[in-house]
């Protein structure tokens, strides 16, 4: 038996990770889909303080108070600067990071920092229209989730503190105590939002990349795949 810890991205929950979980548990695996603060059932906790520490802590207490080690930790998009995150404070309990279609910052970056000019510029007036400080969900069509889980999909995102899409990480150095690293790009969808990081990380001989043609939201697309490709970190050492 082993651990999976589920980190869903930007406007999601853990809803979007119901799927995978079961697939997962159904085989004898231990599995935590947190949802973070100000988002999914936990949408009543939104505040303008709430930023990437704050998300960072929630998976980080998970960890702790569950004392869960030698553990395969996915992000998906956002997710990716949480993980990066809880491997800068926790990585010598992390077996695998495994970014699904996701942010993998610099050091120093923010979400905003890497998604170019115009749309940090849109983000940035989109919040300054609420009160809350949030931006308001891309409509599922956008990211290509398949036609039958897009109107619910639409339904069940709200929208996403600010504070965490400008808060820049900074490495601590523990994060070079996880061992191993996957990349997984989804290319059935036409944003392309994360080719540059591609391009990147396949010049590093560190990174293990893999692609599965669906949209952005693979969990929901190609479940059993992801699946799959998470089985296989157990066998990595």
């Amino acid at each position: 038996m082993s651990t999976f810890l589920l980190v869903h991205g930007a406007w999601h929950g853990a809803w979007c990770y119901t799927r995978v979980a079961k697939l997962l548990r159904n085989v004898g695996h231990d599995v935590y889909t947190p949802t973070l603060t100000g988002l999914g059932e936990r949408y009543h906790l939104k505040d303008q303080l709430i930023n990437l520490d704050t998300h960072i802590r929630d998976v980080v207490n998970v960890i702790l108070f569950e004392d869960l080690t030698d553990i395969v930790l996915c992000g998906h998009s956002y997710g990716g600067m949480v993980i990066t995150g809880v491997a800068g404070k926790v990585g010598r309990r992390i077996k695998s990071l495994v970014y699904l279609d996701a942010f993998v910052p610099e050091n120093g970056q923010s979400v905003l920092d890497m998604v170019g000019s115009e749309t940090a510029t849109q983000f940035t007036t989109l919040a300054g229209q609420t009160d809350g400080h949030c931006v308001p969900p891309i409509s599922a069509a956008v990211f290509g989730v398949n036609a039958a889980d897009a109107p619910w999909v639409d339904s069940m995102c709200v929208p996403q503190p600010f504070g965490t899409l400008i808060q820049k990480y900074h490495y601590t150095g523990e994060e070079k105590l996880v061992p191993n690293r996957t990349y997984v790009q989804a290319t059935g969808y036409d944003l392309h939002a994360f080719d540059d990081t591609v391009g990147k990380l396949k010049q590093r001989a560190d990174w293990k990349m893999r692609s599965l043609s669906c949209g952005h939201d693979v969990m929901l697309d190609m479940p059993d795949s992801l699946r799959a490709i998470l089985l296989e970190e157990l066998v990595r050492e």
